[in-house]
């Protein structure tokens, strides 16, 4: 469930976060994903308490969250080549019906936690709905999309754009990735300003 009013303001780094309950290093918590789009809501020092569309709360070092701009793409800004949400929804409804297959068959005890792991290794989505706003993680081409419901703007990108649409998309591994890039919506279909 969404928490009311959520507004990303910052998505956390590629390769995650460790979250603490309180601004102590002695009380570790659960980490965050990468890419996972967090509000800021708080600062002390280094500090920063993060809330997740769900409404569960943590802190983090704040130095680490890499800012969103604060409104999303305005539909007059140039379109990517993922204008048409329906085949990113589609993709993302069959990922999550993947894993809850998945995850009913481990709970059901017809799968091992290895067999679950190589099943789902590999599956990245993400999503935040907040009314009529969209967020998706388009694991395809590693970045984050917004949707007004009709068309796709890119949000944040591991890559420069330019180089999205130049190289054919290949397989990297989690340490050979680059870490995520906020997209300006001043740039052109080029990426540049």
């Amino acid at each position: 469930m969404t928490t009311p009013h959520f507004r990303p303001t910052h998505v956390v780094p590629q390769e995650g976060l460790p979250t603490w309950e309180s601004p102590d290093p002695s009380r570790p918590s659960v980490p965050l994903d990468g890419l996972l789009p967090v509000q800021l809501v708080d600062r002390l020092g280094d500090w920063g308490r993060i809330l997740c569309a769900n409404g569960w709360s943590a802190w983090v070092d704040g130095r680490l969250l890499i800012a969103v701009p604060q409104e999303p793409p305005a539909a007059s800004c140039p379109l990517t080549r993922t204008a048409d949400p329906r085949p990113l929804l589609a993709r993302v409804e069959e990922a999550l019906t993947r894993y809850r297959a998945a995850a009913e068959e481990l709970a059901d005890g017809q799968l091992d936690g290895e067999s679950f792991r190589g099943r789902t290794q590999g599956q990245r989505i993400g999503v935040v709905i907040d009314g009529e706003s969209l967020w998706l993680y388009d694991g395809e081409h590693e970045r984050w999309v917004y949707c007004d419901g009709t068309r796709l703007s890119t949000f944040a990108a591991s890559e420069p754009l330019q180089d999205q649409a130049a190289k054919p998309v290949r397989e990297q591994a989690p340490e050979d990735r680059e870490p995520t890039r906020v997209v300006t919506f001043e740039e052109d279909d080029q990426g540049e300003r």
